[in-house]
């Protein structure tokens, strides 16, 4: 096979490379298992957190039956990212009278697909948290590898070849059904299956080769990329690329959970009424899948005591599955021994969220959950009740609340700021130390600030650039 590895969009690439994406598939083959000769069989299960998205979860085992609404949702658990992607797009899809089937090539114990992913998932979360703790690995490799590396069309060459190895996994699902991907890898697989409908939603606002899936619908959620993509700009600075095909790359708009879009006037009215009659202002910290920053978010949390202590500020803190980085934090920062933590009480957490979004909050409240679906979901439930997200520059980026961007964890999350800033709703990315503390401060102190993120939020939704899920699934139904 390796047909797509040896030319990208007409591009051929050098048999070296061509040689090493062979020798990559080889040692992950013989590392995990060869499986091709499997014939797996599927089930489809209920999870309590999709369930109010019309999603059902695909595993292993026996009577899996599909209709003529059904979508693929293709994706992998690597971070946070692209599950809560994931859930967007399930989210939209139902609202657009679709049945979501989840199918995360992650969660397949025994086969190869989930033995790679795995794998390079442990690779990347260390080197995340890494990343923060040493200047040098971050300056010398991290920063570089995520902005140049996986930005170079051999990369994806190489990937190409390893995806190969996935195919056999989804050669039993109808292969006429709409799958969108929000990883290339679910992409890539489902092509090399023989998938017909596949759009790639890619998450980046960094042009990277390492999300092309030739053969797919390319969906990005800014212009800027769109230009990008459309050049293979900087993917090999060795020559000049032939381009992608008109129609291969598609500028969507953001992707928003259909619930937090067609409640954005209401939520946004109540942000502007706590912001205009000096109510406390309420922070959402969130922590990313690798449970990267904990010495920032220290930072943040003491900035923002003097305020919480005098009722005008109120913190959320999600810790996601990390039940140590909320440990790590109460260390760190004792005021959060006493604070009020939802652990594992995914229902009482929903119920808090919602309570909090049109009535009272204060003091500081946690929530940590094992269960990844209730990990990353509560998020976008607190979105909902929150005035202030503060995140790096990663997925949430692109979210219709205003935004304080600490610093980005890889180069590639530079440009998801920039393009926040742009559109008004988020601030530039701060520095950690005195430039976040001082942001904070202006965040509580000067009301416009707040205001003018609002009243942005509710211009950019009436120009639509949140409704990228809804486009990417029309864009699978057409395919």
């Amino acid at each position: 096979m390796l047909e797509k590895s040896r030319e990208i969009f007409g591009n051929l690439m050098p048999d070296k490379i061509v040689r090493k994406a062979e020798k990559t598939k080889r040692k992950f083959a013989k590392k995990y298992g060869d499986d091709s000769g499997k014939d797996y069989r599927f089930a489809l299960t209920e999870n309590a957190v999709l369930a109010p998205l019309g999603t059902k979860v695909l595993t292993l085992g026996e009577g899996a039956e599909f209709s003529d609404k059904t979508i693929f949702i293709g994706n992998i658990r690597m971070g946070f990212g692209h599950y809560r992607i994931s859930m967007a797009m399930a989210s939209c899809a139902k609202a657009l009278g679709y049945e979501p089937v989840w199918l995360d090539l992650n969660s397949f114990e025994g086969t190869i697909c989930t033995g790679i992913i795995s794998g390079q998932n442990k690779l990347y979360s260390m080197g995340s948290r890494l990343s923060q703790k040493s200047k040098l690995f971050n300056k010398l490799y991290w920063e570089p590898l995520n902005s140049e590396g996986f930005r170079k069309l051999s990369y994806n060459a190489n990937d190409q070849a390893s995806a190969e190895l996935m195919a056999n996994l989804l050669k039993n699902l109808p292969k006429d059904k709409p799958y969108v991907a929000t990883h290339v890898w679910p992409a890539q697989a489902a092509i090399h299956a023989g998938f017909t409908r596949v759009v790639n939603a890619i998450p980046d606002n960094w042009p990277m080769a390492l999300h092309l899936a030739e053969g797919s619908v390319h969906t990005i959620q800014t212009e800027s990329a769109w230009l990008g993509y459309k050049a293979l700009r900087g993917m090999d600075k060795t020559r000049s690329l032939k381009p992608m095909p008109k129609g291969d790359i598609v500028y969507t708009g953001h992707y928003i959970d259909h619930e937090l879009v067609v409640n954005l006037p209401e939520d946004t009215a109540l942000r502007l009424d706590r912001v205009q009659n000096g109510k406390a202002k309420r922070y959402l910290l969130t922590v990313g899948g690798a449970g990267a920053q904990q010495a920032l978010f220290a930072d943040v949390i003491r900035a923002l005591l003097p305020d919480i202590r005098a009722g005008k500020a109120v913190l959320f803190v999600n810790v996601g599955d990390h039940r140590n980085v909320w440990d790590n934090l109460a260390k760190a920062v004792p005021e959060l021994a006493s604070a009020k933590l939802f652990l594992n009480d995914y229902a009482a957490a929903s119920a808090y969220a919602e309570s909090a979004r049109t009535g009272e909050a204060e003091g500081i409240v946690g929530f940590c959950h094992d269960d990844i679906f209730a990990a990353v979901y509560v998020t976008n439930l607190l979105m909902r009740s929150s005035d202030v997200l503060v995140t790096k520059p990663s997925e949430l980026a692109f979210y219709p609340i205003p935004k304080l961007f600490i610093q980005h964890v890889g180069g590639h999350e530079i440009w998801g700021a920039i393009h926040s800033a742009e559109m008004g709703d988020g601030t530039y990315e701060v520095a950690p130390g005195r430039e976040t503390t001082d942001m904070l401060r202006l965040l509580q102190s000067e009301p416009e600030i707040l205001e003018r993120m609002n009243n942005r939020i509710l211009e950019n939704c009436k120009a639509g650039l949140y409704n990228g899920a809804y486009e990417v699934i029309k864009l699978a139904e057409r395919k």
